[in-house]
């Protein structure tokens, strides 16, 4: 049933929260190297505050869904946001990495109550004809943080300090959160379903992995998590390392990514129709793969301005197209199966990460985007060959 005109509390508003949470995530890209500097740590070694961020992001995924189907998704929503706002905020003031580690590990785990929970409420809202777009457009609040967030992290890095960015990150989450309690406050409830919480709460995942079709969906959105930020988390570091940019200009061009993912959820009407799952699925994989392999091979900063829009573009063509899937695998239980889908992202992403840093560490950033890109080639035709028999 379509309640798209009765949610309680906009795409807008919710829009604003996600923005802050993946701006939160990609401010580190063009700053890992100045966070390694200060710290007097290699950059491979300073990727823990990645890992130690997206690994419980991905793990907590497994509780907020249920809770979410539970007690209710916006409380879930705006309880995690304000909790991400003070952890974010004290990452301002930490003396050393193990402690800016363990800030972003406890940021990530209330983080995780967010994004996975909201495009879960989406799906409540809208029927499966419409859900990819209106999951389009939501994406267009993430895409802005993907844009926006390379380009403060060059900005403040360049000119400011790394550490004020966290404050009014954490700041400006705070405010988004208290407008979000007001809205709630104003609803005399929220509906919820009866699923059960405690130790039976993850039974649904163990009996969704028993399908054919989630198995595709979780394994390929792992994989994608691996390959694609595991890689992606050094990119930053490679073009001041290559070609010694300052940090302001590197911030701008990791930007490039989001701005591929606007001009998809700009265009997600005409791609879907045009290319159906089967060719989004493929057709990205396929961008992302020239993208990475262009990086690598065409030692030249200035292309790498459009190859990282195209691989922006290639992504969202691909992880689009398993999120929506993803809000299908249980109806029933919708948030449960987002969670187990962003689960999987996020710890592929933290895994991802730590095994590329220390290809990176030992080898370079050469092979490691190859390898990366290679890796997402294969990725995308065995989800073609297996969208075909489902």
């Amino acid at each position: 049933m379509n309640n798209a005109g009765k949610a309680p509390v906009s795409l807008g508003l919710l829009g604003a929260a996600a923005f802050m949470v993946i701006a939160d995530v990609r401010v580190i890209d063009p700053l890992l190297h100045i966070i390694a500097d200060e710290f007097k740590v290699g950059v491979g070694s300073a990727a823990i505050i990645v890992s130690a961020y997206t690994i419980p992001y991905g793990l907590f995924q497994l509780v907020y869904g249920p809770l979410g189907d539970r007690i209710g998704k916006l409380k879930v929503i705006t309880a995690a946001l304000t909790a991400f706002a003070v952890g974010t905020a004290a990452c301002a003031f930490v003396p050393n990495i193990m402690l800016l580690t363990l800030l972003r590990f406890l940021t990530g785990v209330v983080a995780a109550g967010i994004i996975p929970v909201t495009l879960a409420y989406i799906g409540d809202n809208f029927p499966y004809e419409q859900r990819q777009t209106a999951i389009g457009k939501y994406l267009s609040a993430l895409v802005l943080g993907q844009i926006l967030g390379g380009s403060l992290g060059g900005i403040f890095g360049q000119y400011v300090s790394w550490r004020e960015l966290f404050l009014v990150f954490g700041v400006v989450s705070l405010v988004i959160s208290i407008e979000l309690w007001r809205k709630i406050g104003k609803l005399r409830h929220e509906t919820h379903s009866h699923v059960p919480f405690g130790w039976a709460t993850f039974r649904p995942y163990l009996q969704l992995m028993t399908q054919p079709a989630a198995q595709t969906v979780i394994i390929g959105v792992f994989i994608e998590g691996f390959c694609l930020f595991g890689g992606f988390a050094y990119v930053g570091a490679f073009l001041r390392d290559r070609y010694s940019l300052p940090y302001v200009a590197i911030g701008f061009m990791i930007s490039g990514f989001g701005i591929g993912g606007l001009i998809y959820s700009r265009s997600v009407k005409y791609l879907v129709r045009r290319l159906g799952e089967r060719g989004l699925m493929g057709f990205g994989g396929v961008l992302m793969c020239i993208s990475f392999l262009a990086i690598a091979l065409w030692q030249n900063w200035v292309l790498f301005v459009p190859f990282n829009i195209l691989m922006g573009l290639g992504f969202y063509m691909m992880h689009s197209t398993l999120q929506t899937q993803a809000t299908e695998l249980a109806p029933e239980a919708r948030g449960t199966a987002v969670s187990l889908f962003a689960f999987n992202l996020f710890i592929g992403q933290g895994i991802g990460a730590a095994a590329f840093g220390r290809i990176v560490d030992h080898f370079g950033y050469i092979p490691c985007f190859i390898i990366t890109g290679i890796a997402i080639a294969f990725l995308a035709l065995w989800l073609v060959k297996q969208k075909q028999q489902y």
